[in-house]
């Protein structure tokens, strides 16, 4: 599917991280890719995150899953809401519907959530730190969007869920089956279905708080400094009260601390790997035995595609020369001359038809074994 009545351009310049944005269904044709059943389904796996929604008297009751096969025959008649994280990483149509929204770079991408609600089901007003575009799947749903909340804006006192304690919408609208919304971060906004079988697609998108970066990043760095690594002032000169931190003690304190972070090229690398590290890291997707070099090279000589695992994480970063990064679930592979557009070209489509010269390329080889050893890619043919 492909969004065919869309100005990316002008949605970047007037509402991306700006204001919200309501598209009627802008597909060339909208097809619903997932089935109820097949939600619930995936609510019932474990290892498959979920929770289960219900509106209990004037309050919201959260139930986390994987939830037995028997609890949804077994829901009353209060509205009820499901949720389903990362199901592109288990559903091809499902991860399909990232593609029309790769004018955002894919290390800013998170994963597609699917609810399932019957009418009157929603998850409460609330607000995120995250971009979403909401696609309408199935049936209808009422959004109601407010302004900007902060910290400092009142919450309902919830043990499981950030709730507006106050929402006063500015805009509303119902959503048909096609349709998206576009909801920046911190922009209050509340959806309830409206009439049974509503199902809603949120690709999230995903932005590291300076917080985060400081944290990960010096605790890389400090791993990086031995022990023996410590202040040094050969140069010290008596002072006349020793309670004092002097100014020139702080400059090379401050110093030491800013040598250690400021490196860009180091920190190029490490956000490389960081950012591109599985959204669920217990999870393996290898392949059961070792990939032989030689079944490799013939696939390759063959014209046999590589697809990317849904669950993967790839990106790319350029260095001198026309040397690349590539970067894949948490792994830095350098890349040089003919590999750096490998690595490109890898990182650009979910399928991906190599050259089939490149069966007799030792490097190209090695590298194409590592992604598949470690579950970022698979023959399509696998």
């Amino acid at each position: 599917m492909q969004l065919t009545h869309f100005d990316i351009d002008r949605f970047l310049a007037d509402h991306w991280q700006k204001r919200p944005a309501l598209i009627r269904n802008p597909w060339g044709q909208w097809r619903n890719p997932l089935e109820p059943d097949e939600l619930a389904g995936l609510a019932c796996e474990d290892g498959v995150e979920s929770r289960l929604i219900t509106l209990q008297g004037e309050g919201l009751s959260l139930e986390n899953g994987p939830l037995p096969e028997t609890r949804f025959g077994a829901m009353g008649r209060s509205p009820w809401t499901l949720l389903v994280q990362a199901v592109d990483q288990y559903v091809p149509d499902v991860a399909a519907l990232i593609e029309p929204f790769r004018f955002v770079p894919d290390w800013r991408i998170d994963d597609v959530m699917v609810s399932y609600a019957v009418d009157g089901g929603g998850v409460g007003a609330h607000y995120d730190q995250y971009d979403v575009f909401l696609v309408q799947g199935l049936g209808r749903r009422r959004w109601r969007v407010g302004p900007l909340c902060d910290a400092d804006t009142p919450l309902l006192p919830h043990d499981d869920l950030r709730l507006l304690a106050d929402f006063t919408p500015t805009d509303e609208w119902v959503l048909e089956p096609g349709d998206i919304l576009y909801v920046p971060p911190r922009f209050g906004h509340d959806g309830v279905a409206v009439g049974d079988d509503c199902m809603t697609y949120s690709i999230g998108f995903r932005a590291p708080s300076r917080a985060e970066l400081i944290d990960d990043w010096s605790a890389h760095q400090a791993d990086a400094y031995g022990d023996e690594d410590r202040y040094e002032d050969p140069d010290l000169t008596r002072q006349d009260n020793a309670g004092e931190i002097r100014g020139a003690a702080i400059d090379r304190l401050h110093g030491m601390m800013m040598d250690a972070l400021s490196d860009r090229a180091a920190f190029a690398r490490w956000f490389g790997q960081y950012n591109s590290q599985p959204k669920y890291a217990e999870a393996d997707w290898r392949p059961e035995e070792p990939v032989a070099r030689e079944d490799v090279r013939a696939l390759i000589a063959a014209g046999i595609a590589l697809a990317r695992n849904p669950a993967s994480r790839l990106s790319f970063i350029r260095g001198d020369e026309g040397a690349v990064m590539l970067f894949a679930d948490g792994v830095c592979f350098d890349c040089a001359g003919d590999m750096a557009a490998l690595a490109v070209q890898i990182c650009a489509e979910p399928t991906v038809l190599l050259d089939p010269a490149l069966a007799g390329s030792g490097p190209a080889i090695t590298l194409v074994t590592a992604l598949l050893d470690q579950g970022s890619l698979a023959f399509e043919e696998e």
